[in-house]
């Protein structure tokens, strides 16, 4: 069966809602990653960047969530849109796996957890993660969906990073991007999505942010 490495954070969660809605039976292996539990040594054989998601599909072992939703994709026959669509399919993944998501990781990580709160990185990725918004509110207009004339990966991707707008860009701020917010309430409103949220709701994972999780989060600050 396959296992997936799991910790309710954006990224595992695009993972979550794609096992959500094509219906893969899976073994949930909850990795804290507050209490560092991504830098075990077995982990590492499974992702050696220490990071979730990953999974492993009976030894076929696909870390980074946006490899994992193509390789899912690609398994099932699911949620890949049409052939002549699989240009613009895989270049909005990809900018949703280089741009979107670290974008906004990064403009988080400055905004909310940063020790001091230095003014030119706050600026600068809280103004590219709005840039990446606006490029997908253009993307939208006139379209229900990010690619072609159904509902993709690329959605399940785009969805998993759009639905942290609160700590990206704060209460409200979806409202300036009319046509993605659009985009958002239709897909949030998917039956997978009240699934892919009850993941591992029956799993204590650490939610205080104490020196533990700081050094297990931001290893690099902690040089040895």
């Amino acid at each position: 069966m396959l296992k997936f490495y799991f910790h309710p954070t954006p990224n595992p969660m695009k993972v979550a809602l794609f096992l959500a809605e094509s219906g893969l039976e899976y073994e949930l292996i909850a990795v804290d990653t507050r209490k560092g539990e991504q830098h075990a040594a077995d982990f590492r054989l499974i992702n050696p960047n220490r990071k979730v998601p990953a999974i492993d599909d009976n030894g076929t072992i696909v870390f980074d969530s946006n490899a994992i939703l193509l390789y899912l994709a690609e398994k099932t026959g699911q949620f890949l849109g049409k052939q002549e669509d699989r240009g613009e399919l895989l270049s909005w993944l990809m900018f949703i796996a280089s741009g979107l998501g670290p974008y906004s990781g990064q403009a988080v990580h400055f905004q909310h957890a940063a020790p001091e709160q230095l003014a030119y990185a706050v600026n600068r990725y809280r103004r590219e993660a709005q840039r990446h918004y606006q490029i997908l509110d253009d993307r939208l207009a006139n379209r229900e969906f990010i690619v072609g004339d159904s509902y993709s990966i690329v959605d399940i991707a785009a969805w998993g990073w759009i639905d942290k707008v609160m700590p990206v860009l704060g209460e409200g701020e979806l409202e300036n991007y009319p046509n993605l917010n659009r985009w958002f309430k239709s897909v949030d409103a998917r039956p997978a999505v009240a699934k892919a949220r009850n993941v591992g709701s029956d799993i204590s994972f650490k939610t205080e942010v104490d020196e533990e999780t700081k050094r297990a989060l931001f290893p690099q600050n902690y040089p040895s």
